[in-house]
């Protein structure tokens, strides 16, 4: 699972191959949404890849995206959601109709239906994000108008919808910004229930008469192009895509919306961008954002992947002279691309005659109520924890905590003393070896070999001819405040534990050695949930006391996102069964 880092140049990643690293990778300055990746991390980016390992890469991704949003697996049948379609009016070559999708039982999502009043059959149809406008999908000034493109997009011949992002207008049931660290345990934030409400604009899209299915489209500045590029990342329904000002190796997004634990570990918003591949993309980019690299660097790392498939003119890119926007140029370059890759026209339009819209004209819920029944937050988040699977599962544990049974570990050994390295890895796992030569225990302890050593029971052990194996625990770097989001960058730290022990029982493994494993005080919790990663998972010997599995145990003892989400303490004692 997630061999995250093993496709790419590992010179341009300073770590080293089939030896153990001089220092763990992990202690380096953690990763933040301002690094700069093509400077940093991913030099050379998309170096010598080959087709076969960027498929598998884009597998590895995929299910990367979907479990940081809490939505792996996604359903494969889903029912087309229920909507409401109402308030119809004409205007010069489209009509409006404001839209309320139940997205989930009793959730709804707001949007206004752009359509063309010239008479056709079924229609090419595009999603359309908004991203972090004041105003949201009614926003309608120089920077950004967010009803224009949506008219004049239907006027060439698309049906459109403009929907929210949640906690905008009409998508009021929970706010915009959520997902504490109880709430992280569970995977649940903005990030997946705004990615599970575009999977299900898509969805409605599809169930309208006037649509062909087979020709969807996406578009969206900013939080909406981010919207737009997960998107696409893991929904191969859209065949063309145009994100706006945000396919960047320098900032990867600034907001709730934008972030997950877990979401960017060993990756960035290029690569996630580049999983459109191989089809029709356009890359529009501004001089005054984070965007103002991407002719020397994003655009032709991008046309390198296109490489891949042997289709480079299908990813496109223009950039305008302008701060942070989706104005009217960047969205006539929008429309140019959509004309020609979609209508096979030969250019598109130019934008004119668009009328000023009144916010009573495009909010749905603008002198009304959601629909009987509509849930509030806790209902919200209580439907999508009830909703999770229940049946444990390794691979689903293992993906949560972004964990692998490494395929080969180095190690160094002296005066009893070892050093753990997972190839390719770049991470250094210390401890210490004691006692006799009979079947191997491994110790891990809250506090570190020096007070494992001395416990009681370790004591006992060693006294009877056991060989003791003591780990010494990861201790993540501090950083304070500093770090916006570091969970989206980095694995928790009870995550690199439970690596790190996995590590330890597979360097055994290849020594031949089958051990037991005591975890001592909270200790025992860690073990526990290495161990039931394990392929085989081993005796454990130590107490768990009165640990239950509650927000409150795992906070305490072992506060990694997605370990509820993964089925929990259940879960765990289930798989060391």
């Amino acid at each position: 699972m997630l061999r995250t880092l093993r496709l790419f140049p590992l010179l341009a990643l300073g770590i080293l191959t089939g030896a153990v690293v001089p220092k763990d990778q992990r202690a380096n300055d953690p990763v933040d949404t301002n690094t700069a990746y093509f400077e940093t991390r991913f030099v050379g980016w998309p170096g010598s890849l080959t087709k076969a390992q960027w498929e598998a890469r884009k597998t590895a991704l995929r299910k990367q995206i979907l479990t940081a949003a809490g939505l792996d697996p996604l359903p494969s049948r889903r029912a087309k959601p229920r909507a409401e379609v109402f308030g119809k009016k004409t205007y010069d070559g489209f009509t409006v109709e404001k839209v309320l999708i139940e997205t989930s039982p009793n959730y709804w999502l707001g949007g206004n239906l752009f359509r063309p009043t010239a008479p056709g059959g079924k229609r090419p149809a595009i999603v359309s994000p908004h991203g972090h406008w004041r105003n949201g999908r009614t926003e309608q000034t120089e920077i950004g108008n967010i009803p224009a493109r949506g008219a004049m997009l239907a006027r060439m011949g698309f049906v459109v919808l403009n929907y929210d992002m949640v906690g905008y207008n009409d998508t009021k049931q929970t706010p915009h910004a959520f997902g504490d660290a109880r709430e992280q345990l569970w995977n649940w934030g903005p990030l997946g229930l705004q990615l599970w409400n575009s999977i299900r604009a898509v969805d409605f899209l599809q169930s309208l008469d006037d649509v062909d299915g087979n020709r969807l489209a996406a578009t969206g500045a900013s939080g909406g192009a981010t919207q737009t590029f997960l998107l696409t990342a893991v929904d191969d329904r859209i065949k063309w895509s145009a994100p706006v000002n945000m396919i960047s190796g320098i900032m990867q997004g600034g907001s709730p919306c934008e972030n997950a634990p877990g979401l960017r570990v060993g990756t960035f918003n290029v690569e996630i961008a580049a999983m459109m591949a191989p089809r029709p993309l356009l890359m529009v980019a501004a001089t005054g954002d984070w965007t103002k690299n991407t002719p020397r660097q994003e655009y032709p790392a991008m046309k390198r992947m296109y490489g891949l498939y042997d289709r480079e003119p299908l990813v496109e890119s223009l950039q305008i002279t302008a701060p942070h926007n989706y104005n009217q140029a960047s969205r006539e370059v929008v429309y140019d691309f959509f004309a020609r890759r979609v209508l096979g026209l030969e250019k598109g339009p130019k934008e004119s005659d668009i009328p000023e819209f009144r916010k009573e004209d495009l909010l749905s819920l603008e002198g009304r109520d959601l629909p009987k029944g509509a849930l509030d937050y806790a209902g919200v988040f209580k439907q999508f924890r009830d909703g999770l699977p229940k049946t444990p599962n390794r691979e689903r544990l293992r993906a949560a905590m972004l964990a692998e049974w490494p395929a080969q570990v180095e190690a160094e050994m002296a005066a009893g003393s070892f050093v753990l390295t997972r190839t390719s890895r770049g991470d250094r796992v210390t401890g210490k070896i004691v006692g006799g030569a009979g079947p191997a225990v491994l110790v891990v302890h809250p506090r570190g070999t020096a007070d494992a050593e001395a416990d009681a029971e370790v004591r006992k052990l060693i006294s009877a001819g056991r060989k003791v194996v003591l780990l010494q625990p990861f201790q993540a770097p501090p950083v304070g405040d500093k770090v916006r989001y570091y969970l989206t960058f980095q694995r928790s730290e009870a995550a690199e534990r439970a690596q790190d022990i996995l590590t330890v029982l597979r360097w055994l493994e290849q020594r031949g050695e089958k051990p037991d494993v005591l975890g001592v005080e909270d200790g025992a919790i860690w073990a526990a949930v290495a161990g039931a990663m394990a392929p085989k998972p081993p005796k454990m010997l130590g107490s768990t006391g009165s640990f239950s599995g509650t927000d409150d145990d795992w906070l305490r003892v072992f506060p990694a996102p997605g370990i509820q989400w993964a089925g929990g303490w259940a879960a765990v004692q289930a798989l060391l069964r």
